[in-house]
C-alpha cells in the first residue's frame, strides 16, 4: 500500500522521539519509566478527544473512543501502582521528546478536515502505536526494575498489539475510501 505524503510527515515527526527513547532507555529509573508510560498514554487520550471532536466516520469514532477508554483505564491503574509503591512519576527526556513529537503532529493533523483527517489520525495512530510497542520492548520493559511495575507493562502491551491491528483495519478502510 502506497502511504501519501501525510503518512510520511507524520511518521517523520515521531522519529526524533523514537530515537530519544531508546537513546535515553539504559539511564531511565523507574520513576521515570512511569512518568514516560503515563505521557505516552496522555498522548494518546488527547489525540482521541481530538478525533472525537472532528471525525464523522463511525469506525474512526468507535476507535478514538477505545483509545480515551483503554488509555484512561491504564493511567488510573498506574496512578494506583504509584501511590501503592509510594512512587511519584519523574518527568525526563524522553517524556519531554514525546510531548513535543505529539505536538508537531498535531500541528500537521490540526488543518486537515473530513476523510483526510480520518486519514491522518489513523496514520499517526499507527505509527504511535508501532512506537509505543518498541519502547515497551526495547526501553520500558527491560530497564524497569520494580516487578509491579514490570508486570502492567507487560500486561498492556497485547492492548497496545491490539489497538495497532484495528488502528491498520481501519487506515486500509479510510485509505481505500479515497
Amino acid at each position: 500500500m502506497r502511504y501519501p505524503l501525510s503518512s510520511t510527515l507524520f511518521v517523520l515527526t515521531l522519529i526524533p522521539a523514537v530515537a530519544s527513547a531508546q537513546a535515553a532507555a539504559p539511564n531511565l529509573s523507574d520513576p521515570e519509566v512511569a512518568h514516560v508510560a503515563v505521557t505516552a498514554d496522555n498522548i494518546d487520550i488527547d489525540f482521541g478527544k481530538l478525533a472525537l471532536s472532528r471525525t464523522h466516520d463511525s469506525e474512526v469514532k468507535n476507535f478514538a473512543s477505545m483509545m480515551v477508554r483503554d488509555h484512561t483505564g491504564v493511567n488510573e491503574k498506574a496512578a494506583a501502582l504509584a501511590k501503592k509503591l509510594g512512587v511519584t512519576p519523574k518527568d525526563n527526556a524522553v517524556s519531554q521528546s514525546l510531548e513535543s513529537g505529539a505536538k508537531d503532529a498535531k500541528a500537521k493533523l490540526d488543518p486537515l478536515k473530513g476523510a483526510d483527517f480520518d486519514r491522518g489520525y489513523i496514520e499517526h495512530e499507527i505509527a504511535y502505536h508501532q512506537a509505543v510497542l518498541d519502547a515497551l520492548d526495547q526501553t520500558l520493559i527491560p530497564t524497569t526494575e520494580n516487578a509491579e511495575l514490570k508486570s502492567l507493562l507487560t500486561q498492556v502491551k497485547p492492548a497496545i498489539e491490539a489497538h495497532l491491528a484495528y488502528a491498520k483495519k481501519i487506515g486500509e478502510k479510510v485509505h481505500a475510501s479515497k
